[in-house]
């Protein structure tokens, strides 16, 4: 039996990769193949799962969401591209082969049009950002509040379909609410948080221990540029407002991107680079770059991410998915709206709905220090940040367990 993997989107991606790890250790599968929506699919081509079919990367990183930026996807042959992927999905549901789609609407409605038998693995969407256990939020307006979920009818519809053997959802409260329409939903925990160590209980380091602070610009390019340098102004307030404490940032950069204009946007802010790294930090990452400022220390690494999101106890965040995941090791996140196309202050706003009292947002850079120094001195939020982040991305081991519900429930006739 085989089994194609779409998805549409760099943490999409991820997430898509640990599933396909964990179905090769626990079913005997004939081939497993990839077709990322969005992007040329690094993160396959890493773990060496085989792309098929047809794959661009758009202007617009796949954040098409206002008609300029769709325009330029369109001059580019938006509608090409999805057309042969259409094709080539189209025919891997002729030749026999399963559909797990990962993502949002796109890949789901896909995996339906391919006439085969699929699974979704829904990433974007979170009851979180309409309600809590509590009841609907107030920001929660009436059309949504009729809709009755974040999911809305249409892609219900799809999930309920006879060829849809089985939905993952992100969390408990998601799989709750799903329910209600018969879905054939299952709650097994979210697969970004798989990779790493979680501990819910706040680890802030004593006063005279370095303070470290995570920095996350983004994924995609050229946005991250533009959010890197938003982000530069937000360390500045940080070390005004810890003057007479060490810090050390460190800066998660994607490895495809070229760090020399990040590099030069650290000079320009009188940042120096240090030609030997002097630091007590476990980094894996031998070509990690370090600059120093006053008592400062900002580390640049592109191949050590995991890393750095597990050693530090908060981080300035203008990112999707590695927000998600920083949170969910029980950290708080601090973060303010950019230009886009994905980092708008809608998309920070609705972060901060989907991940609750472990975001805060701030209207400018220049805001992040005292805001930080407001958190550290309040143990009782930190803590309730820590629960709170476990509660709502969960424990690791998720991308294991939907791959041997796949195989056992889902596509059952996988077995051997």
């Amino acid at each position: 039996m085989e089994i194609l993997v779409i998805s549409n989107g760099h943490g999409e991606d991820v997430i898509a990769v640990s599933i396909i790890e964990a179905l090769r250790k626990v079913g005997t599968i004939d081939k497993i193949a990839a077709l990322p929506l969005v992007g040329k699919g690094y993160v396959y081509e890493k773990a060496n799962i085989p792309i098929i079919g047809t794959v661009k990367t758009m202007p617009s990183g796949g954040f098409n969401q206002n008609i300029n930026q769709l325009w330029l996807d369109l001059k580019v042959g938006l509608l090409t591209l999805t057309y042969h992927q259409y094709q080539t999905i189209k025919q891997w549901g002729k030749n026999g082969g399963k559909i797990l789609a990962v993502g949002d609407i796109l890949p789901l409605l896909f995996a339906w049009l391919s006439g085969s038998e699929f699974a979704f693995v829904g990433t974007a969407k979170s009851e979180y950002y309409l309600r809590d256990e509590k009841g609907w939020l107030s920001s929660t307006s009436l059309l949504e509040r009729w809709l009755g979920s974040m999911y809305f009818p249409w892609e219900r519809w799809l999930m309920t379909r006879s060829a849809c053997c089985g939905v993952f959802v992100r969390d408990s409260l998601t799989a709750q609410i799903l329910r209600k329409w018969s879905i054939p939903v299952y709650d097994l925990g979210n697969p970004m948080m798989d990779h790493f160590s979680v501990n819910p209980s706040p680890t802030f380091p004593h006063d005279t221990e370095p303070l470290i602070i995570l920095l996350l610009p983004g994924s995609r390019m050229p946005e991250a540029q533009d959010n890197w340098q938003l982000i530069l102004q937000a360390t500045q307030s940080v070390r005004e407002a810890f003057s007479k404490r060490s810090l050390i940032f460190l800066a998660a950069i994607t490895p495809s991107f070229n760090s020399v204009p990040f590099q030069e946007d650290l000079i320009d802010q009188g940042w120096q680079k240090q030609q030997h790294q002097i630091h007590n930090l476990a980094i894996a990452d031998s070509q990690a770059i370090l600059f120093t400022q006053s008592q400062s220390t900002l580390i640049l690494s592109q191949q050590a991410y995991e890393s750095c999101l597990q050693l530090s106890h908060v981080c300035i965040a203008m990112a999707g998915t590695a927000t998600e995941q920083f949170v969910g090791l029980g950290k708080p996140a601090i973060s303010f709206p950019g230009d886009g196309p994905q980092f708008t202050r809608r998309f920070a706003q609705n972060q901060t709905r989907l991940l609750g009292c472990s975001v805060t947002l701030v209207d400018t850079p220049q805001q992040v220090g005292n805001t930080l120094t407001g958190l550290i001195n309040n143990p009782q939020q930190l803590q309730k940040i820590a629960e709170n982040g476990q509660k709502r991305l969960g424990s690791p081991g998720a991308a294991q367990r939907i791959a041997h519900c796949l195989i056992t429930e889902c596509f059952n006739n996988l077995i051997t």
